[in-house]
């Protein structure tokens, strides 16, 4: 009988597993090439995972609520054309194959105890609810991908300490407390290891504040995406030293160039014509121009990427944000980047962006001027070292130099703020940078 695995697949770049939060499917069902499997979230995306295959659903290996490692196999398809009796056959063929080596499988250790240890935003859950400190989190050892701890390792450390038969780590001292996914951009010191136990010396963990809930108050618990975009914004913050630079850009041309155009390219392009595609534009050109701008940082070396890959902040329906990107960007026509950007959004707030589709960013952009705000600070998008923000744009009196001296006159201006890695990214090379793009946006000529 011919069978094709499922495996859990990568969905971006550092990503090493994924978290199955719902099967659309059950063991018997017949589905369709392309048919939904299963959902997965990620600490970057959460997407629906299609079937490569037509078939019948012979075997589910994991449940909603398992965190999996990427290229783990989670589900078994019977391909099209073959008989129930191999089928049954094999499926209690699989099921003792799959569950013997389960059994005798010994944990494995963490090889890089000299890195920080990332965990899983399920780790993180339980081990929050079972008020482990993040040192006592970090010295559990783990039987997932590379020592990493899984959700069954985490829940029967806390069930053996609950019933106070958990042992005390004596031989090594614990790693060095994660950071978050992108924590292996920011080296750590190798751990001491020592021949005798350890004496418990406990430091209170940084206590959070206590938020008191009044009569009327509602306590809404932070859905899976959420969780994922705060655990990640705080990463950004400990690991970047933030700095955000602001320009006012007058674009007027700008603004009378799509008043004139809009029409004619809604027509030829079938989409709206907004400010954006411009605005990528100048991007793209600015880093090629300032190529520190458009890099990665890893520990001392700074990597400067050759592809500009640009990302754009999309707003979904349920409040929450996920940034697509656009490959190449720099070597895409003001159309090509315009029908980019309109598929890439209508993708996003659809639920049907790829893995492709969000990996592989080399620097982002935030447009907040949709919700008429004026300035704001963006937070680096990690392993990114910079981000621009996008104001709104509105008319304003100015100053305008003539032939004839100085005069008032009613000018469309917009603020644009750049918060960059100021381990790589200076003030001279951040304010430069800015100003490049803005130069490009006051003499726009399409």
């Amino acid at each position: 009988m011919a069978t094709f695995e499922i495996k859990m697949p990568k969905l971006g770049e550092s990503i090493t597993e994924g978290t199955i939060m719902t099967w659309s499917v059950k063991v018997g069902d017949v589905i369709n090439e392309d048919d939904i499997l299963f959902e997965v979230s990620t600490a970057k995306v959460s997407a629906e995972i299609p079937s490569p295959v037509a078939g019948k659903i012979l075997q589910i290996l994991f449940n909603e609520g398992d965190t999996v490692a990427v290229g783990t196999v989670v589900a078994i398809v019977q391909l099209e054309g073959d008989s129930e009796e191999e089928t049954s056959e094999v499926a209690e063929s699989t099921t003792s194959k799959e569950e013997a080596p389960a059994q005798s499988t010994p944990p494995v250790k963490n090889e890089k105890s000299e890195e920080a240890r990332w965990h899983s935003p399920i780790v993180l859950q339980i081990a929050q609810e079972a008020q482990l400190s993040k040192e006592e989190l970090d010295s559990i050892p783990g039987t997932g991908y590379e020592g990493r701890l899984s959700k069954k390792d985490i829940k029967t450390y806390v069930e053996h300490k609950k019933k106070g038969t958990q042992p005390v780590a004596t031989a090594t001292v614990a790693p060095q407390k994660a950071v978050s996914v992108e924590s292996t951009l920011v080296p750590q010191p190798k751990p001491a290891t020592v021949s005798q136990p350890v004496a418990s010396e406990s430091k209170p963990a940084p206590a959070a504040p206590v938020i008191p809930v009044s009569d009327g108050d509602e306590v809404v618990e932070m859905d899976f995406v959420r969780r994922i975009i705060a655990d990640h914004m705080v990463m950004s913050k400990q690991v970047s030293p933030h700095v955000t630079t602001v320009v006012e850009v007058d674009v007027t041309k700008l603004v009378r160039w799509r008043e004139r155009n809009k029409e004619s390219f809604q027509r030829r392009e079938g989409i709206s014509l907004t400010y954006m595609p411009a605005i990528v534009e100048a991007v793209t050109k600015s880093l090629a121009e300032y190529p520190y701008v458009n890099a990665s940082v890893d520990g001392y070396r700074m990597i400067l990427k050759k592809k500009i890959n640009v990302g754009v902040a999309v707003s979904l329906n349920d409040g929450n944000l996920i940034v697509p990107v656009i490959h190449n960007a720099d070597k895409l026509s003001l159309s090509g980047l315009a029908g980019s950007i309109d598929t890439l959004a209508a993708k996003a707030r659809a639920n049907k962006l790829s893995p492709d589709d969000i990996q592989g960013g080399t620097f982002t952009i935030t447009n907040f001027g949709t919700f008429k705000n004026i300035i704001g600070t963006p937070i680096i998008n990690q392993p990114q070292v910079a981000i621009l923000g996008v104001g709104y744009i509105e008319k304003k009196p100015a100053v305008v130099e003539t032939p004839e001296g100085d005069t008032i006159a009613i000018r469309h201006k917009m603020y644009l703020s750049l918060s960059y890695d100021h381990r790589i990214v200076n003030g001279a090379m951040g304010g430069a940078f800015l100003r490049r793009i803005a130069d490009y946006l006051e003499n726009w000529n399409g």
